[in-house]
């Protein structure tokens, strides 16, 4: 048995690293593709993927979705969202960090890893609380590859992602909207959000 190999599964979040390029680069766990009927996510006890919630609007995740392992949104995180938007009393979500990846290739299913870079992101608020969405591409994809800020976004793609974040929350009927965006940042706030995270993560979990 070598050093590298690992006789069980690592959990997502905890046991796999950010990467040693971070905030440049960082570790992606996909839990969503685009084709996804429902809306997965990691349990956070077991490190297994399950089914959350049937989407409840025929519209789908239009990009990869998934979260940045060993980062977490708490005090750092919420203060900074509070102090971005001039509003206070802002929270971190108490989740991992949010990431939606951008590829030109098609996956068939979530649950796995892969390098992104980081090149901006959507300022969520969740009922007072934080839930930024990390936008990156991922690493020397053909299409993608070459973007590294949020400008080199096309407006259609960017509309795309608020249309799905602003409504994938809400209650079919509902005149009531749960979520709001407050924001788009770029990719040097979304590398601090990162390392915020982190922060807070360690802050946390002790690690």
């Amino acid at each position: 048995m070598t050093k590298d190999y690992y006789p069980y599964k690592a959990h997502p979040w905890h046991g796999v690293t950010i990467g040693d390029r971070a905030p440049q680069v960082v570790s992606a766990y996909i839990e969503m593709v685009p084709t996804d009927g429902v809306k997965y996510e990691i349990d956070k006890t077991t490190g297994h993927l399950k089914v959350d919630r049937p989407q409840k609007y025929s519209s789908q995740c239009p990009s990869l979705y998934g979260f940045i392992p060993q980062t977490y949104c708490n005090v750092l995180v919420g203060e900074f969202c509070s102090k971005s938007i001039g509003r206070a009393g802002i929270i971190g979500d108490g989740d991992a960090l949010d990431i939606c990846v951008l590829s030109e290739k098609q996956f068939t299913h979530g649950d796995f890893l892969l390098s992104a870079v980081p090149i901006g992101g959507l300022r969520l608020i969740d009922r007072d609380e934080s839930d930024d969405k990390i936008i990156a591409v991922l690493e020397m994809d053909g299409v993608y590859g070459s973007w590294s800020q949020i400008a080199d976004c096309p407006e259609s793609v960017m509309e795309r992602l608020k249309h799905y974040f602003l409504t994938y929350k809400d209650v079919p009927g509902s005149a009531k909207k749960r979520v709001e965006i407050a924001s788009v940042f770029d990719a040097e706030e979304a590398r601090e959000i990162i390392s915020l995270s982190q922060s807070d993560y360690r802050a946390t979990y002790s690690i």
